[in-house]
């Protein structure tokens, strides 16, 4: 009876559902203690990020509290210089390294597919690797505070103060190879956001028409991409300073203090925009939503972020206006940390007109909205301030430096996310939120966050230096100092109140129909909570909006539902959005936890000194990279895979421009910024730290032009191997793969050669560097040398054809990289003999 009454509506909600059970089957988490250890699904572990990020936001605000109680009075008798330098120190550290950075990278993980209109992350055990470093090098920092050795140098560790002469115990290892070992997690964020943006758009979504939230991400991964590479390499040095007394930074032997400033700040100013950047996506992706409008200036908002990008690195001298560098230089960094607020104005006079243009609706997340602004530009005027050389000598190093911070990061930040949250929180609960405690929450916050810190700005006025934790003799402070403590409170409890809405949200708020807010991107074009495969279909050409719900769910859009078992992505030309192949991504797996763990019994070894035994965890790792490897190919040509009617794709393994390809690319300018780094501080040291020229060294031409000759021979073998690739000489890719692992081989051998050669790097900071120069080729060798054998083992398998290319692509562009910076080591090397 049903049937004749309804002979054709059952047909498509049954298609749906037949579609969402194949979907489930194949992208859902696994059940029980193997779900939270296996999954690789990037909203799992966005979302993973986000709720471990918050944590240690709360951690951090409680050390605040504590730093609020003791200068709430002038003895300050709630804690010692020790422990308040301790708490000072984690106070910084966790907010920069363990709060803001992680939110961004699971905001970006969890959110970028959606807009996008994709099914996961470009590479989603790369994702998990990252949480996994990120959990346990913060768990590293954090347990350093309960046993009394955690970091009391101040978050930007500056020397000699955390050198072995001022700190010898464990406190500033923890912070080197914890905050290190965290930012593994971060360099590998950026090279997957990259690769997802440029390569997993939706079929059609040309560059000119990705959402902004997808340009803002590109520009902050980007950053992160060559903004991280130089306080990596700081790390590692002050690390072998202390560890192995190679004199970087100690002046009586060639090295300079200066030089951990200029890598430090590389980093750190930057930082700000790369903390800002994601907010400001949020904004765009907000406003328009709640003005009921489009928004304003899309062209020059993209010119805005483009602008950020490159002027944000020009910045971090003003971070070192005192420490006496050439008027010249403070000219050009005043003027450039000026110019900064061009571009910054730009984006918000767009969100202003496009409030104006609009009606705007104001819910919860507009009054967070509204806290951005009040708050942000009352930041960015006082940056201004600073930015200008004679008011920041006097300015320098006083809390009103503090409250710039504070204003800049949680205007620009905090506010943002808390606006997002309440913005996305139903496509991750599923449910609408409970009345007035996000209201109530908000006040809280903003009217105790203003209380804490607009006071901080008198108190600098005043002549209060940072990080002191008593002033007896300064009275006028106390009851500045004292508003601000009470301030702190307010704002802790308005913190606490947004916790608990979020949580009665989750737990107990009305099931939220699809699009509550009424918004028309994609990342609403799904059913809520969202499905871990986001969509059905993927969208289409015209298909890049909310109200593609319905055909998406009916597989009406490209690659449609699960027929194998197997996670399929669409991959897509990086400019156009043309369809380009299909990829298979892996499935829930292990390996990145335990590659995580191998990475870090090598820092824990590290932290406790036992040098001998760090090569049973260099093993590991190698092991643990070799396992990654065994996704890079196919035993067997396969069929095109059919997209859409008329329309069928290859495989990855059987085109050259893999995603993997992309993310090796994109991995490499990471590398070479942290190699270009590394050149610049044997540039700053040669010519701007005393105690140079460096004693005669007994290296010699000799044993430069015999390694300046092995290297020549092995470019050649490189590139005889890809030529007959190319000629499809070797079909099975046997010879090249040979040629590879022999080429790599012979140079491990050479090095190992020089490094018999090379002075004690202990006399003088040129030998360090040269040491570090070697350390670096010999690390690259070894990356080589296993790319080689995966690519002759891929071969011999019968994994690799002239369709199927297996590693080899990879592996060839790495060696290229790695000869090259060789070659340049080779050549820097050999100026300082001739000099």
């Amino acid at each position: 009876m049903t049937e004749k009454m309804h002979p054709i509506a059952p047909n498509p909600p049954r298609k749906a559902l037949l579609l969402h059970r194949q979907m489930q089957r194949v992208w859902s988490d696994l059940p029980g203690w193997r779900g939270a250890v296996c999954s690789v699904n990037h909203s799992t572990i966005g979302l993973r990020f986000m709720a471990t990020s918050f944590l240690f936001f709360a951690i951090g605000g409680v050390l605040a509290m504590l730093i609020r109680a003791q200068l709430a009075t002038r003895d300050g008798a709630f804690l010692d210089t020790q422990l308040y330098n301790q708490i000072f120190t984690m106070h910084g550290s966790i907010m920069m390294f363990l709060f803001a950075i992680p939110m961004l990278e699971g905001l970006s993980m969890w959110l970028l597919p959606k807009i996008l209109g994709s099914r996961d992350m470009a590479f989603p055990r790369l994702g998990a690797l990252g949480y996994w470093c990120y959990l346990f090098g913060g768990l590293i920092i954090l347990s350093s505070l309960l046993f009394g050795v955690a970091p009391d140098g101040g978050w930007f560790m500056y020397v000699p103060l955390s050198g072995k002469t001022y700190t010898p115990g464990i406190n500033a290892d923890v912070w080197l190879l914890g905050v290190t070992f965290v930012e593994i997690s971060a360099v590998a964020a950026a090279v997957e956001i990259i690769v997802t943006i440029l390569r997993l758009r939706a079929a059609g979504m040309a560059l000119t028409r990705m959402p902004l939230m997808g340009w803002y991400m590109l520009g902050t991964a980007a950053m992160m991409l060559v903004g991280f590479p130089p306080l990596i390499l700081g790390s590692i040095l002050l690390e072998l300073e202390r560890a192995f007394d190679w004199p970087f930074f100690d002046i009586l032997r060639g090295g300079d203090p200066l030089l951990w400033q200029h890598l430090f700040w590389l980093f750190g100013h930057p930082e700000v925009y790369i903390i800002f950047l994601p907010a400001a996506g949020v904004l765009s992706t907000i406003i328009p939503v709640f003005a009921r409008t489009r928004i304003m200036g899309y062209g020059a908002i993209v010119a805005a972020i483009v602008g950020l990008v490159f002027l944000s690195f020009g910045l971090w001298v003003h971070h070192m206006f005192t420490v006496g560098i050439p008027h010249m230089a403070l000219a050009f960094f005043s003027a450039a940390s000026a110019l900064v607020a061009v571009p910054t104005s730009v984006q918000i006079f767009a969100w202003i007109g496009t409030m104006w243009a609009g009606r705007v609706e104001l819910r919860l997340p507009m009054l967070h909205v509204i806290g951005f602004f009040v708050t942000f530009v009352m930041g960015g005027l006082t940056g201004v301030m600073v930015a200008m050389v004679p008011f920041n000598w006097q300015a320098h190093d006083t809390h009103f430096v503090v409250a710039h911070l504070h204003y800049v990061l949680v205007g620009g930040f905090v506010f943002p996310m808390m606006a997002g949250i309440t913005y996305w929180m139903p496509m991750i609960s599923g449910r609408f939120r409970v009345r007035a405690l996000g209201e109530a929450a908000f006040w809280l916050i903003f009217l105790g966050f203003h209380g804490t810190f607009f006071v901080m700005h008198l108190t600098g006025l005043l002549g209060m230096p940072r990080r002191i934790d008593r002033y007896p003799d300064n009275p006028e402070w106390e009851w500045l100092n004292l508003v601000s403590s009470i301030g702190g409170m307010v704002m802790s409890v308005g913190f606490a109140l947004f916790v608990l809405d979020i949580a009665m949200q989750w737990l107990f708020g009305r099931r939220s129909h699809r699009n509550p807010w009424k918004a028309n991107t994609l990342d609403w074009a799904m059913a809520l909570p969202a499905p871990p495969y986001n969509f059905s279909s993927l969208p289409s050409p015209g298909r890049d909006d909310a109200t593609a719900i319905l055909p998406l769910a009916r597989g009406e859009g490209l690659l449609p539902g699960a027929p194998r078992p197997r996670r399929e992505v669409l991959v897509t030309d990086a400019g156009t959005g043309r369809p380009d192949h299909v990829a298979v991504v892996p499935g829930n797996t292990a390996l990145p936890i335990w590659t995580a763990a191998a990475l870090g019994s090598f820092f824990l070894l590290m932290l406790a000194g036992l040098y001998v035994v760090t090569p049973l965890a260099i093993a590991a790792i190698l092991w643990a990279g070799w396992r990654w490897g065994g996704f890079m190919g196919s035993r067997a040509d396969a069929p095109d895979i059919p997209v859409a009617p008329g329309l069928s794709l290859p495989e990855h393994w059987q085109v050259r421009q893999t995603l993997a390809y992309s993310g090796t690319v994109t991995l490499l300018v990471a590398d070479g910024t942290l190699y270009a780094s590394l050149l610049f501080g044997v540039a700053f040291l040669t010519v701007i730290a005393p105690n140079w020229p460096a004693p005669d060294s007994g290296l010699g031409l000799g044993a430069l032009l015999t390694a300046g000759a092995a290297l020549l021979a092995m470019a050649l073998a490189t590139l005889a191997a890809r030529l007959a690739e190319t000629w499809r000489a070797t079909p099975s890719g046997m010879g090249a793969a040979l040629a590879g692992v022999l080429a790599a081989g012979l140079a491990l051998v050479l090095l190992g050669g020089l490094a018999m050669l090379l002075d004690d790097p202990r006399r003088h900071a040129r030998d360090a560097l040269r040491a570090v120069l070697l350390g670096y080729a010999v690390f690259h060798a070894v990356v080589a040398l296993m790319l080689g054998l995966r690519s002759l083992c891929d071969a011999r398998q019968g994994r690799t054809s002239h369709q199927r290319r297996g590693a080899a692509p990879v592996w060839q562009l790495f060696q290229a990289f790695w000869l090259a910076t060789s070659a340049l080591s080779l050549g820097v090397v050999a100026l300082q003999e001739i000099g």
